[in-house]
Order: structure tokens, then sequence, then C-alpha cells
């Protein structure tokens, strides 16, 4: 308890550490799925905070600044994506451009059932960089490498040569295709870069 008090900030304490860590992990879930939706600059502390149930004012016990915890939403966001990356691109009974595939597919999915209003998260606070801190420009540059490296380590059994090229033209394509995909709220986009994707790199 003496070090809660310690490291308390503006707001009203929870009344344990379970309860500090539960209420952190549901303004994160809720901010990472703001932030799919909006962006940052058009996330409001005041929504966030109703949407995760959380009283008005104590915000800031969990997070110094909505800066601080946008860098916190990109890590927790990393860590989901990666994880989902893993399991489908390491599926070793699987080919390896089926796993590419099986991801497509269950991306084609996650969109369709948020009825195409949540895209990428990367992509969304890409797009707002003008108006962000540096730092951010440099976390969701390692969050695209590292999803670049993921790739790559995949299609190095397809393409031993030139695997990092095709993951770093995947991503980039993926990204438009996904914005795409919002505008005309419809996988079709995201179908349509798997088809051509999948053409050029089996191609002789």
């Amino acid at each position: 308890m003496t070090s809660m008090v310690q490291q308390r900030r503006r707001g009203r304490p929870p009344k344990s550490n379970d309860g500090y860590s539960l209420t952190r992990q549901r303004l994160i879930r809720e901010g990472v799925a703001a932030l799919t939706e909006k962006g940052f600059v058009a996330s409001g502390l005041e929504e966030l905070l109703t949407r995760a149930q959380v009283p008005k004012g104590s915000f800031y016990y969990y997070f110094s600044s909505k800066e601080a915890f946008g860098l916190v939403l990109i890590d927790a966001y990393a860590a989901y994506f990666n994880a989902k990356l893993d399991r489908w691109l390491k599926e070793e009974k699987t080919e390896p451009v089926e796993r590419l595939q099986n991801f497509i597919g269950d991306a084609c999915q996650g969109m369709e059932r948020h009825g195409f209003r949540r895209g990428c998260l990367v992509g969304n606070l890409g797009q707002e960089l003008v108006a962000l801190p540096d730092e951010y420009r440099t976390a969701l540059r390692d969050v695209m490498r590292g999803w670049e490296e993921r790739l790559t380590a995949c299609l190095l059994l397809v393409d031993p040569i030139r695997a990092c090229d095709w993951a770093r033209f995947f991503w980039t394509g993926w990204e438009g295709a996904v914005l795409r995909a919002r505008l005309e709220r419809s996988a079709a986009p995201l179908r349509d870069f798997e088809d051509g994707f999948i053409r050029l790199i089996l191609a002789p």
C-alpha cells in the first residue's frame, strides 16, 4: 500500500493493486479500439473514460499524459498483432503461401465483424504524424519492421533471395488495401491485393 501511495497521481486511487491493473488494462483495451477506429487526434479522453467506465479525472492516475498513453497503446497493439502474425505465419504444418492467405482471411473476418469501422492502428497514426510527437514515428516504424521480419521469415521458404523485398512490398500495399476496404466497406480490396501479391510472388 505504501508503494501505491508513493506512485499516486491525480484522481481517485483504486482499492487494490488488482483493481489498478484491471482498470489500466481496460483503458488500454478501449484505447486501442478507439485508435483503430478514429486515430489519435479524434479520440477524446472523455469518451474513452466513458467507454472504459472509469471516473472522469482518474486518467492521470494511470498515465502521465495522453501522449504517453498513446505510446503504451502502440506497444499493446504491436504485442497483439505480433501474436496474431506468429499464430498464422509460423504454422509449420501449412505451406508458407497458405499461411499468409490464412492471415489475410482472418483479417477480412475481423474487419467485417466490426463493420469496417476499425482499421490498422499503425496506418491510422501514420497518417497523423504531422500532429504527433516524433517518438510516435520511431515507435510505428519499429512495429512495421517487426512485421516485415516475421513475414520475411515465412517467405524465405518461398523465395530465399527476395523474401525481405517481398515482405516490405506486402506491408506497404496492405496498409493501402486496409484503407480502401474501410472506404468501400468491403473486404474486396483486401482480396484483390491478396490475389495480386500471390500471383507476383509465385510467378516464375
